[in-house]
């Protein structure tokens, strides 16, 4: 079995989001990684509720903050997604092992990395401009769905 990806959510608010996000993960043997401060607890009936019982079968790593998740990290692993960028997901080469980072629901990442990390940033093209982003689960799974058919995971 190839080394998982890593799903990096960056102080996600909305439970449902979150918890379909670890079903995914479930699913395709990924990893989630949580960067508090979180919008929730963890113990959210509405979080539990979107995973039911795979809950077991996902592993979940926290973080307390953004500054601590990406001091641990290789530069070269990193893969940030934002609508504030017009480079296409499809662009970036994905290896299993890679995190793929993602925003809050309301704010997306902060400025300041997304700056500092400019030539790691990819967006998921929207044909309509009067939609200002996709739902974060709808996202992930997009992103990771790209990354497991790019190394033929599925």
């Amino acid at each position: 079995m190839p080394q998982p990806f890593n799903i990096v959510l960056v102080e996600p608010e909305i439970p449902p989001n979150t918890g379909s996000i670890a079903r995914l993960c479930g699913a395709t043997g990924s990893h989630l990684h949580l960067v508090h401060p979180l919008g929730f607890a963890t113990d959210d009936k509405h979080l539990r509720r979107a995973g039911l019982d795979y809950w077991n079968y996902v592993i979940i790593e926290h973080w307390p903050n953004f500054d601590t998740f990406l001091a641990t990290q290789e530069e070269n692993r990193l893969y940030f997604f934002t609508t504030k960028t017009k480079k296409s997901y499809t662009q970036a080469t994905f290896t299993p092992g890679d995190f793929l980072i993602f925003g809050r629901e309301t704010r997306g990442l902060p400025e300041e990395m997304l700056g500092l990390y400019a030539d790691r940033c990819y967006t998921l093209p929207m044909s309509n401009c009067h939609i200002r982003s996709l739902n974060l689960a709808m996202t992930v799974g997009i992103v990771l769905y790209e990354a497991l058919r790019q190394n033929q995971i599925v």
